[in-house]
């Protein structure tokens, strides 16, 4: 097909368009967020914010970024993205790597790679994992959170399939200069797979920070709560009370609603994300299918 003529230019036409509108739909529900999180509670209130705040104020803002349980819920969450990215990260590497390798050099490879994958097939469920976490102790700890969640199958197929796609000479070349399996993986095998190993961070980020059911399942007191759990304890309450607050607190309540600070809590929420997301993204298409394809 030659590229100038006017069927691939309407192609290119229609493709604009419907990728226009996919965009639109995307942006819609964060900016009507925004919006609502920056207007007035009467504004809010009575259906008149689409995309742009009415009677802009940052009332909102204030009444979150004062309120003590989710400044440590944040800080909860803070902690578990880095324990949990730190912990997944390492497992998926030291999992991948050995499975990477051909049958002839690790012959129970196969065997372990199907227990792997059974356990994305099937889980014990929830009551077992709950009696599991509770025996060891871990209830009401930020290990509840990050150990069960540290070995990802997803990521380690992923992972896998970058390192059986290098170059074999490059393992060759590495282990006849002396050197082993260990610093083969550190000093050659990781620099060149920076795409799949931002992939995977990008991954287990997001999946940490934005879990909610396990810390409401294994954390007894709030304050121990991630930011996500906390949020979605907020979200199923109908109304906002006054108890235990300042005469300061009960005056900026006053001046916003219930919708517009779950507005400003879930924008502030996916702010980490939306600023992570940029420096990750050059890397993530590449990632994703940097050896899924097989010549």
């Amino acid at each position: 097909m030659h590229l100038t003529t006017r069927g691939y230019k309407a192609f290119l036409v229609l493709n604009a368009v419907l990728l226009t509108l996919l965009t639109a739909l995307c942006l819609f529900p964060v900016l009507n967020v925004l919006a609502v999180s920056f207007s007035s509670s009467a504004a809010a209130s009575s259906g008149q914010v689409t995309l742009w705040p009415v009677d802009f104020t940052f009332n909102s803002y204030s009444y979150v970024l004062q309120n003590g349980q989710f400044a440590d819920s944040f800080a909860n969450s803070l902690v578990r993205v880095v324990l949990g990215v730190a912990i997944g990260v390492a497992v998926t590497i030291l999992v991948a790597y050995p499975l990477s390798k051909e049958s002839h050099s690790f012959p129970q490879r196969t065997l372990y790679a199907w227990i792997f994958v059974f356990t994305m097939l099937f889980s014990g469920g929830i009551i077992p994992s709950y009696l599991v976490i509770k025996e060891l102790h871990l209830l009401d700890s930020m290990w509840a959170l990050v150990l069960p969640t540290g070995v990802q199958v997803f990521n380690i197929l992923l992972m896998l399939n970058f390192f059986r796609g290098l170059p074999k000479e490059l393992e060759e070349a590495s282990l006849i200069d002396g050197a082993g399996h260990f610093q083969t993986l550190v000093k050659v095998y990781l620099p060149i797979s920076l795409p799949s190993l931002a992939t995977i961070v990008l991954f287990t980020l997001v999946m940490h920070w934005n879990s909610w059911f396990d810390g409401m399942l294994y954390m007894n007191r709030t304050e121990n709560y991630p930011l996500a759990t906390y949020l979605q304890s907020i979200l199923n309450k109908t109304t906002m009370t006054q108890t235990n607050m300042t005469l300061e607190e009960v005056r900026l309540l006053q001046t916003v609603s219930s919708r517009t600070v779950r507005a400003a809590q879930i924008f502030i929420t996916a702010l980490p994300v939306l600023a992570v997301y940029p420096f990750l993204q050059k890397y993530f298409v590449k990632g994703l299918v940097l050896g899924s394809v097989k010549g």
